[in-house]
């Protein structure tokens, strides 16, 4: 969703998910075309906040953008800053009311939605989107420098040579949050804390209601099948595994042993699962046992492989790292899992020939 706009003027600039808006003049590309500069303003509004809640709880997840394209913060001049965001409303929100109070330009580009670090490391954020967004808008003509800011978590995807052979304009990149802008844009230097990529509880916090949501799109019916074909406290215990994975994984991260996500999932994950399966074994004969024995097999490899959903979100994990660990430990954890299936139906088919 986009910020507070006004109605559409001379220029329109339809499309996409937001409305027109009232053009400050237009850039000139080099054919000649205009294009419209946006108007944004620093507020943030009930309906962004409600779009930040939506987004977050992974409600239609590709579709919290705005129009990409140049906007107009306050009243600029061809002297002032020129920013770069990506078209995901909630980093260009971050954005804009990190400049309360200053008249600067913010270059929007297309990201497909994605957020700055993701869009990065995905290319959405990167070198030839600038370079075209450059041109698209008539920049060059607008404004009297060649100095972009660029978040610093855009640096993986944008090559800064490229980008001035290309367009003649310098790339400079400011803080990891945008809430360090204003005391960078004082001082012109970012301090070692704004240079550093964390992950508090706070941030890991974030994660979970998206997470869940998906997880659970995929849980309910199963749990459900589970429930009424064999078992509810099997149900119970598929939840809970998914609850480790989705809740208590980002949590407890600091404190769970290894480096890789996927043996702390299955540490997490057998954890989790030590009260329901000494409550099911009850008398703990051989065929109690065995149940015990296919809980720890089945759910603590479920809850590793939502754990692996994370690696994107954290400053721990390379984009080379996650794929050498998703190929060395997901057909370990299917080959648990599938163990603990048939060691169940082993256990299944033992206790029905004894009833029988």
């Amino acid at each position: 969703m986009e910020a507070p706009i006004q109605a559409a003027s001379s220029c329109q600039c339809g499309g996409g998910n937001t409305p027109a808006v009232k053009a400050f003049g237009c850039g000139t590309t080099g054919e000649g075309q205009q294009t419209p500069i946006r108007t944004t303003t620093s507020e943030i509004t009930p309906s962004n906040r409600l779009d930040h809640f939506l987004a977050r709880w992974g409600v239609n997840r590709m579709g919290h953008t705005v129009e990409p394209g140049l906007y107009r913060l306050g009243n600029p001049t061809p002297d002032s800053e020129v920013f770069v965001s990506a078209n995901y409303s909630l980093s260009f929100d971050a954005l804009r009311s990190a400049l309360e109070g200053r008249d600067e330009y913010i270059l929007v580009l297309d990201t497909k939605g994605i957020n700055v670090w993701c869009a990065a490391g995905k290319g959405t954020f990167g070198t030839d989107e600038l370079v075209r967004r450059i041109g698209s808008t008539g920049l060059a003509g607008i404004v009297r420098h060649r100095k972009l800011i660029l978040p610093q978590l855009s640096a993986p995807g944008v090559s800064w040579p490229d980008v001035v052979r290309r367009s003649g304009f310098l790339v400079d990149y400011g803080p990891v949050r945008a809430r360090d802008l204003p005391e960078y844009l004082e001082t012109r230097k970012a301090t070692p804390a704004m240079r550093r990529v964390e992950f508090p509880l706070r941030d890991r916090g974030v994660l979970i209601p998206v997470e869940l949501v998906m997880a659970l799109k995929f849980m309910v019916i199963p749990a459900i099948v589970i429930g009424f074909l064999l078992s509810w406290f099997i149900a119970a215990e598929l939840v809970l595994a998914v609850l480790a994975g989705t809740v208590l994984f980002p949590i407890l991260f600091p404190v769970l042993p290894t480096k890789d996500f996927s043996t702390k999932g299955l540490i997490l994950g057998f954890l989790v699962m030590i009260p329901p399966a000494v409550m099911g074994a009850g008398a703990f004969t051989p065929l109690q046992l065995a149940w015990m024995a296919a809980t720890f097999l089945i759910f603590p490899p479920l809850t590793a492989y939502l754990a692996l959903n994370f690696t994107g979100s954290t400053p721990f994990t390379s984009r080379t790292g996650v794929k050498k660990e998703i190929f060395r430990y997901v057909p370990v954890m299917a080959a648990i899992a599938v163990s603990g299936a048939a060691l169940a139906i082993i256990a299944a088919t033992i206790h029905l020939l004894e009833v029988i």
